[in-house]
């Protein structure tokens, strides 16, 4: 039997073991909005140039209008036999419409016509991560601005370092997540540029206009190199890029949750909508959704290499590898989805136990470098003095087993004799974070001001997004 799309040239259809490899249809359906797009635009630019007459454009975009509607009903039947899906709507067109089908694949090729599709596809992807990211913002903004004063210890080498606020540590990630915006926006601003027209690699000798279909399709403008066009994915592997870095931001988060709804911290609580229960252990409360976020992060990971991987050997233009492209890409935004999702819902869920955290902040002698400051400050003294002092003054409370402002005034003056009672206006953990009023310090004042920033713009954001 010949080959159903390739006509005289192959008199035999495919082994059966071919067949398995090359078809793609089993996963490229998901591109079948796109792809439609894309034809709808080249058939319209086609009429406009006098290329192919306007009645057969007319049935053209029709018989594509129904084809996607039965994509979009579930009434369409995807045919292996025809590869992938570019064939798979073509052949369709062609029972529909019959002969005028035929002329839809004037002044293209599959290379430029699936490249297109999937750019389209990864520039939807790229507005609906940035909405997620929006939702995900808005959860930690309005997280933090609820417990701008409530007081927690804050880390280095996961010990105990000076306090902080809960709510500060809730816009460290608004700030992480306002780097993977911008990212994703400098990718979309990056891949906006259209192939269509670029036909198999060398462009084509009919009077196309590829400004036309660009802007039909809503890229800025054509891509200027018909060898580059349909041999880049840049763009994909640029948005996987991205992807990695906001799914370590995800797993950093989703790590902390971890660590904090253990019972040796019990600094946060989750309720059942987020957690789950032990087969055999029923005190357990498992913070399931944070550790599958975590995990995803391989996946997304792993996706980003394949593509890099696939890439690093092909000369100009296309190969055959390049299918490899969209599977990993699709399971690595179906991954972060979840991921976003998942982290925003545990976000508006937590609660954090301040007593809790509050207790935890004084522990370790977190005001240390509040004490070693004030030395600096109203004393005078050269900052290494004023650390050696404290660390003596330390090891006095500490033989004592009491904290920094349970000392009293002779005991600290027994190592500095000129410290006064004003000291005990910097010790303690509220004290501690109070003064901290440096430009992104964690004085409740400050997270109140950059968390109502933050939710101001993004309540500005809310305008109307691209169509």
């Amino acid at each position: 039997m010949a080959n159903e799309m390739w006509g005289g040239r192959f008199a035999e259809g495919p082994a059966a073991v071919m067949e398995a490899i090359n078809v793609s249809i089993d996963f490229d359906k998901r591109l079948a909005t796109q792809d439609i797009q894309g034809s709808i635009a080249h058939a319209e630019m086609l009429a406009k140039q006098g290329i192919i007459d306007g009645q057969s454009a007319e049935a053209i975009i029709q018989g594509l209008k129904e084809v996607k509607s039965e994509i979009d009903a579930g009434t369409f039947t995807f045919k292996r036999s025809l590869e992938d899906i570019q064939m798979n709507i073509e052949g369709r067109l062609s029972e529909i419409i019959g002969k005028p089908a035929g002329r839809l694949h004037t002044a293209r090729s599959r290379n430029d016509q699936a490249v297109t599709g999937f750019r389209l596809f990864v520039r939807d992807t790229l507005d609906a991560v940035d909405e997620a990211l929006h939702d995900l913002q808005q959860a930690l903004a309005e997280k933090a601005l609820a417990h701008a004063a409530t007081v927690m210890p804050g880390f280095t080498h996961l010990q105990s370092a000076q306090p902080v606020t809960f709510g500060h540590h809730m816009m460290a990630y608004v700030e992480m997540i306002g780097r993977d915006r911008s990212r994703f926006r400098d990718c979309r601003k990056r891949m906006n540029e259209c192939p269509l027209g670029a036909a198999a690699l060398a462009g084509t000798s009919f009077p196309i206009d590829r400004f036309a279909t660009a802007g039909a399709l809503g890229f800025d403008r054509p891509t200027a190199n018909s060898l580059d066009s349909v041999s880049d994915r840049d763009f994909a592997i640029e948005a996987l890029s991205a992807a990695s870095i906001l799914a370590m931001h995800l797993s950093r988060l989703a790590e902390e949750i971890v660590v904090w709804t253990s019972a040796q911290f019990a600094f946060v609580t989750l309720s059942d909508k987020f957690t789950s229960g032990s087969s055999i252990m029923p005190q357990k409360r498992n913070p399931d959704a944070a550790e599958l976020v975590r995990a995803k992060t391989g996946r997304i990971y792993g996706a980003t290499i394949a593509l890099l991987t696939m890439m690093k050997g092909l000369a100009l233009a296309y190969a055959k590898d390049m299918q490899e492209d969209k599977e990993p890409t699709f399971d690595a935004f179906d991954s972060l989805f979840l991921a976003i999702a998942a982290s925003a819902g545990m976000i508006r869920d937590m609660e954090p136990q301040a007593k809790r955290l509050k207790k935890a902040a004084a522990a370790g002698y977190a005001t240390a470098t509040d004490l070693a400051d004030w030395l600096v400050r109203v004393l005078g003294m050269p900052f290494r003095e004023a650390h050696h002092a404290t660390a003596r003054i330390v090891g006095l409370a500490s033989v004592k087993g009491v904290d920094l402002e349970k000392l009293t005034l002779a005991e600290m003056q027994s190592v500095e004799p000129r410290i006064t009672q004003d000291i005990y206006g910097v010790l303690g953990v509220v004290n501690s974070v109070k003064s901290r009023i440096s430009y992104g310090g964690t004085a409740p004042d400050n997270v109140r001001k950059q968390a109502r920033r933050w939710l101001a713009q993004l309540k500005r954001e809310k305008a109307p997004r691209r169509a």
